[in-house]
């Protein structure tokens, strides 16, 4: 089985897929048509080659890929056909974005990310370190006291995920992130992105980002187990400091878990393989389709040089191929299968 580095995400109904130097977006509008926009990427990694050293790199992806999930939730809002065209910047966005230098979109983009960060450290930090300091008069080894901290993280995550799980749009939103999933190891088992052979591959994948998060759970309860007893805010502190490790960190075990299929490895992965039943659902057929519109989008140089070797094997044009994929996948139930 090959591996490959594309990756994506569900966003309103639709999935972002994307590759090395490329990104796309297929969106199911209102109408039931297909749109897709697809742009080239570029990371500060490239600019700035020590950030590609381990652990780093870890750090800089999760950052980036933050952004841009933001931002590819925007856009599928856009590509879906309802976005308000009433709505109005407010004051305070305007200020934000003449102050800065910078669009009223990014600002809002970066305020998303902003928000989200605080209310999951608030969430996943914070009500953990103050639930565990009520039970530290009982509790006096440090060690075990930080254990239960990090067991009641887990716990507040698992609940969290639960709770969003039962909500109907997000059902749908997860619906599509199976078929994300599905897409991906059709292409991984090497066969034609097509629905029916999309259709019965699992909607669990290693290089999720559920299991990517609880890794990071994990590898973080190992970590501040160790690091003493403090006041509240020295440990909130020292917690935060080191999440950018842990983050990355957990980054390079899901990247050597993505290209190994040893035995201890997929042990090691299976508790996030399982929590994926909470955060991705079967999709219908024409979720399949989006995602594997999208995904032949983002992944077009690497489709067409595939299509291109096995062509001059068989005597056909690559050119053909690649055409007729894109005209199939233009309107909905137009049998992408046939492809």
């Amino acid at each position: 089985m090959k591996k490959t580095t594309i990756g994506g995400q569900a966003v309103m109904e639709g999935v972002m897929m994307k590759a090395p130097d490329t990104m796309a977006i297929a969106v199911r509008r209102f109408d039931g048509t297909i749109e897709v926009t697809k742009r080239a990427l570029t990371s500060v990694k490239d600019r700035y080659p020590i950030l590609k050293l381990p652990v780093l790199r870890g750090i800089i992806t999760f950052g980036e890929t933050m952004i841009l999930g933001v931002k590819s939730l925007m856009t599928s809002a856009e590509l879906f056909g309802e976005e308000d065209e009433e709505y109005k910047p407010s004051k305070i966005e305007e200020w934000l974005a003449k102050k800065l230098g910078k669009n009223v979109e990014d600002v809002i983009i970066y305020t998303a990310v902003i928000l989200a960060v605080v209310f999951a450290l608030g969430l996943f930090i914070l009500l953990p370190a103050v639930l565990s300091s009520l039970i530290r008069p009982f509790i006096q080894n440090n060690v075990l006291v930080n254990l239960v901290e990090g067991f009641i993280r887990m716990v507040i995550f698992l609940i969290y995920l639960i709770l969003v799980s039962k909500m109907k749009d997000i059902r749908r939103v997860f619906e599509y992130h199976g078929a994300e999933h599905k897409t991906i190891h059709c292409f991984e088992h090497d066969e034609e992105l097509t629905v029916e052979n999309a259709r019965k591959y699992t909607t669990l994948h290693p290089r999720c980002g559920t299991a990517f998060l609880l890794i990071v759970m994990v590898i973080s309860i190992v970590i501040f187990s160790f690091m003493g007893w403090q006041n509240i805010f020295i440990r909130i502190l020292g917690r935060l400091l080191l999440l950018p490790f842990v983050a990355g960190l957990a980054y390079e075990i899901t990247r050597i878990a993505s290209r190994s299929d040893a035995r201890i490895i997929r042990i090691i992965i299976y508790p996030g393989m399982m929590l994926q039943k909470l955060t991705t659902r079967e999709p219908d057929d024409s979720q399949l389709e989006v995602a594997i519109r999208a995904f032949q989008e983002a992944a077009g140089d690497i489709l067409v040089k595939e299509e291109g070797e096995e062509s001059i094997e068989s005597g056909t044009e690559a050119e053909g191929s690649v055409d007729s994929r894109a005209a199939v996948t233009e309107e909905p139930g137009s049998g992408i299968s046939q492809a």
